[in-house]
């Protein structure tokens, strides 16, 4: 996680008890949409640093509908935030709605929101074209002394967006995955380390690859973590990780291969002209 300026934490800190409070009021005013629309525009500017006037764009038009709020940072759309009222429950459909607004714009990342609860999405470009929740934050349980809280808010701050820091924090969260070390333990790499250790252990055993993948597909590791599209995706990531490695090492064999083949050479050129190398 990366570390949040002393400066951006105060503005955190100091801000978060306000806006609880502000959110408590009109919750229990039950305003409407336009209104919640206000407030967070407020929480953007006074909580996550984005300049009012210059960086946070109502209505952004997307193929003739609108989407509540837009954040530029340099002229660059970052962010499309769907603001449903304060008394709204978040639903599957809202969710679908915002996240169609972030692909029909081709950006990265989408926010819904009521005030109460935000949820942070990652989309990702394939086909078809997905969806990670990647963040979730209950702001009137957030405690300004408590790290992780400020952490995760400063994902979203226009400081953070800048170190994309909550691109950093997504690819972690991917990495931890159950389904991603699942993906590791049975990649071929990692069979070959286990089956060397095991027959450290017992050398008179025979142990083979695929007798150890057998017992962690079937005994070790949790049937959903191995399969479904999570996994399969996870699988995919690992492969193509293991790939790149070995292209890398391959390259890395054949340059020194042929610095030594050339070290070589020189010192028979050397050797023939009567100035033997030592």
């Amino acid at each position: 996680m990366a570390t949040i300026p002393n400066k951006v934490k105060d503005r955190l800190v100091s801000n978060i008890r306000k806006f609880q409070n502000v959110l408590s009021l009109a919750k229990s005013r039950d305003v409407n949409e336009s209104d919640t629309v206000t407030i967070i525009t407020d929480i953007l500017c006074d909580i996550f640093g984005f300049d009012k006037y210059s960086e946070i764009t109502s209505e952004y038009a997307i193929r003739s509908t609108y989407v509540d709020i837009a954040i530029k940072i340099g002229g660059t759309l970052q962010m499309l935030i769907e603001v449903k009222a304060i008394g709204l429950d978040l639903k599957e459909s809202h969710t679908k709605q915002a996240i169609d607004y972030a692909a029909n714009e081709g950006i990265d990342w989408v926010v819904l929101t009521n005030g109460i609860y935000w949820q942070i999405y990652k989309i990702s470009f394939g086909k078809p074209i997905s969806q990670e929740l990647v963040l979730q934050i209950d702001f009137p349980a957030l405690n300004p002394k408590n790290k992780n809280d400020l952490e995760n808010l400063f994902l979203i701050t226009k400081e953070g967006l800048k170190k994309s820091a909550l691109g950093e924090y997504q690819i972690q969260r991917q990495v931890l995955s159950r389904f991603f070390i699942g993906a590791v333990l049975m990649s071929e790499s990692v069979l070959h380390v286990i089956r060397r250790e095991l027959r450290h252990m017992s050398p008179n055993v025979k142990i083979d690859i695929e007798q150890i993948k057998v017992v962690l597909a079937q005994e070790v590791i949790k049937r959903e973590v191995l399969e479904g599209k999570k996994a399969d995706e996870a699988k995919r990531k690992v492969s193509r990780v293991t790939n790149r490695i070995l292209r890398k090492t391959a390259k890395e064999t054949v340059e020194e291969t042929s610095t030594i083949c050339n070290l070589g050479n020189l010192g028979t050129v050397a050797s023939k002209n009567g100035n033997p190398q030592k």
